[in-house]
């Protein structure tokens, strides 16, 4: 196994005790992982994924009745008990401290994201694989991240919107181009052209000089070099 695996695999292997999964359902969920990560679902193969932990093809298949039981039985698990609580717990921190600015929010936002895609590089390249085309993903996906996230950045818009340094527009109108653009640079950055030779910091600044331009009440605010 790659030494670089995500965190929440060790966390995985702690709640192995717990729901008493044995040795070789832990070596099946985490040969699943990596080959689904590396090659995608569509492009993966039970019998790779076997070969990978190490146990007969036909194990997994006692266990799971198809490849794609496979993925939901294992991703939408480790979302709800691991991933989710790695989304909000130290995100929660960041959106909960008062900044003065929303610039200096929009800053540690982008810089807590970035860490977190970096830590958990594989477990969201799943993610955005699959979500798009597994209903269930999707579904335990919006339940369990989308709509806590939105209502509270919705009370986190409403708040700025009150100190009047953003635009009178709906909360959830400035959120999703706030998150479009985010999201964005995250995916530019970390999958799409990982190679580049990026500058985070004047990335950083750049991305919020461009959402500050489309969602700031301060008519002809200067833009910052």
């Amino acid at each position: 196994m790659d030494e670089k695996l995500d965190q929440w695999l060790d966390e995985l292997v702690k709640l192995s005790d717990e729901e008493k999964m044995t040795d070789k359902q832990l070596k099946i969920i985490k040969a699943a992982v990596e080959t689904f990560s590396e090659k995608g679902y569509a492009s993966s193969s039970t019998s790779e994924i076997a070969q990978k932990a190490g146990v007969a093809e036909g194990t997994i298949f006692r266990h799971y009745k198809t490849k794609k039981d496979l993925l939901v039985a294992i991703v939408t698990p480790l979302m709800t008990r691991i991933i989710a609580p790695f989304v909000l717990r130290d995100f929660n921190k960041v959106l909960h401290m008062e900044y003065d600015s929303c610039e200096e929010f929009l800053r540690a936002v982008i810089r807590n994201r970035l860490a977190f895609a970096q830590k958990h590089q594989k477990t969201i390249k799943i993610l955005l694989q699959e979500i798009p085309f597994q209903p269930e993903l999707k579904e335990q996906f919006q339940d369990i991240v989308a709509n806590r996230l939105m209502t509270t950045m919705k009370n986190i818009v409403e708040h700025y919107q009150g100190k009047g340094q953003i635009i009178a527009l709906p909360p959830l109108v400035i959120f999703r181009f706030t998150a479009t653009t985010v999201i964005g640079h995250l995916f530019m950055r970390m999958f799409l052209l990982p190679d580049l030779e990026w500058d985070d910091d004047k990335e950083i600044e750049h991305t919020i000089q461009l959402i500050m331009h489309g969602i700031s009440a301060r008519p002809n605010h200067a833009e910052r070099s």
